[in-house]
């Protein structure tokens, strides 16, 4: 019996960092992204206008910055055991993200199936930006519906693992639920809830919402 499972990036497989927060470390422009998220958190600027003002913050940006952020951000343990997990069951793994898929397309060297993330152009970033790429919260709920129906899944057979309210409408949508390290908003509305560092026990609690 097949099942897919889906997983948040910021806060949820990385702990207490977000990846815009880790290539701005690197990058040097620390307190501009933190001015940014402000604006964000007050609802002055939404994801659209966040991804254009980093793209327009970093328009230095090379890959070596982005592997170095990448490296050294702190993520969860057991991501590799849980990604093999799955595939030996002959289940699916995806990571829905709204940052930059820069960035987030590395994690497919952990062994995830689909990162599925917002579209940015080449690095540096010389051209004009197109905002359409860049995913919103309701998105999570459509691309997760289009990998479902690729595999011939029913919402049953899927199960999400988030952080935050960016993930409240997929967990609406689903039944399957894990709140990661989550804040009560989106823990109130989860079938499970884990604290810890460790992937490994956050999928082991997602597998009793399964049928055995």
């Amino acid at each position: 019996m097949g099942h897919l499972h889906i997983f948040d990036m910021d806060g949820t497989l990385l702990t207490g960092t977000t990846a815009a927060l880790e290539i701005a470390r690197h990058h040097g422009t620390l307190a501009e992204l933190r001015e940014l998220e402000t604006r964000f958190t007050g609802r002055t600027l939404d994801t659209r206008g966040f991804s254009t003002e980093i793209h327009r913050l970093w328009r230095d940006l090379t890959p070596d910055i982005v592997a170095a952020a990448y490296t050294a951000a702190t993520w969860m343990t057991g991501i590799t055991d849980v990604c093999a997990d799955i595939r030996a069951r002959g289940e699916h793994s995806a990571v829905i993200t709204m940052s930059p898929d820069f960035f987030a397309r590395r994690l497919l060297d952990l062994g995830f199936d689909d990162v599925i993330a917002s579209r940015f152009p080449p690095m540096p970033f010389t051209g004009a930006f197109d905002t359409a790429g860049i995913l919103i919260p309701e998105d999570k709920v459509r691309i997760a519906e289009e990998l479902r129906t690729r595999h011939g899944l029913t919402t049953a057979q899927c199960t999400a693992y988030g952080d935050s309210m960016s993930d409240a409408p997929l967990f609406r949508h689903l039944t399957n639920t894990v709140a990661v390290n989550a804040d009560h908003h989106l823990a109130d509305i989860a079938a499970v809830d884990y604290r810890g560092t460790d992937l490994t026990e956050a999928y082991a609690l997602a597998r009793t919402l399964q049928p055995a």
